[in-house]
């Protein structure tokens, strides 16, 4: 089954512990439960990240910011 957007925000907050104590700031983007990796800005993450997982919906969010 494809990945849905609530996956990838469930992936997400299941870490999110973690990612606030250990890259609070940092950019990340999943793609289900896979994380493509802890970036410095918006722009890295999203290249990396589609690069990474091709076809989405994705989730790209900065650590510790409240989501829009």
């Amino acid at each position: 089954m494809p990945s849905t957007l609530d996956d990838n925000i469930a992936a997400y907050d299941t870490m999110r512990d973690f990612l606030e104590t250990e890259h609070s700031g940092k950019w990340m983007g999943f793609f289900g439960e896979e994380l493509a990796g802890s970036y410095d800005d918006f722009q890295d993450v999203a290249d990396e990240t589609v690069k990474r997982f091709v076809s989405g919906p994705y989730l790209i969010r900065q650590v510790g910011r409240p989501p829009f």
